[in-house]
């Protein structure tokens, strides 16, 4: 490593808003964003780069076959959610990564480059139900007015 320097490229994923439904696996990559970050600055003195990519909804065959029978439905259900309004597509990563480890970024490091078409600027897939679950707020003049604003129809 102090020889010749080097690259690393690390793959995360859009976890930006959390990732309900997958917490084991969103905390893992927080820390490999963070793990990125660290190594950038420590390594930094040896000629290396670190550097992560985090993808959107990426389709391929393989992972469609992954989920079985869910596969389809998955992959459909996500693309509403990419204000590309299609997935990418295992090609678009490669090319990102490509990138990263070519001498054209050899003045990037520690950064996470997001390749997921806004994805993680967007709203999220997982939907919360309505509910009455959530602590009232204080007590007092705003609350008030908060609740009074809330009574009012649209005129809409």
């Amino acid at each position: 490593m102090k020889q010749h320097g080097g690259v690393i490229v690390n793959i995360i994923a859009d976890m930006w808003k959390g990732f309900p439904g997958m917490a084991h696996t969103g905390a893992a990559r927080a820390a490999v964003d963070n793990l990125t970050k660290t190594l950038a600055i420590e390594w930094a003195s040896s000629g290396v780069r670190v550097n992560a990519l985090a993808p959107g909804t990426i389709f391929s065959k393989t992972a469609m076959e992954n989920y079985k029978e869910l596969g389809p439905h998955l992959f459909r259900m996500s693309i509403p959610f990419s204000p590309a309004k299609r997935l990418g597509v295992p090609e678009e990563i490669s090319s990102a990564v490509c990138f990263l480890l070519s001498p054209g970024a050899s003045y990037v490091s520690g950064a996470t480059l997001k390749v997921d078409a806004g994805q993680s600027l967007y709203h999220s897939l997982w939907e919360i139900p309505d509910h009455s679950s959530w602590p009232e707020a204080p007590q007092g003049e705003n609350l008030d007015a908060l609740k009074e604003l809330l009574k009012q129809q649209s005129k809409l």
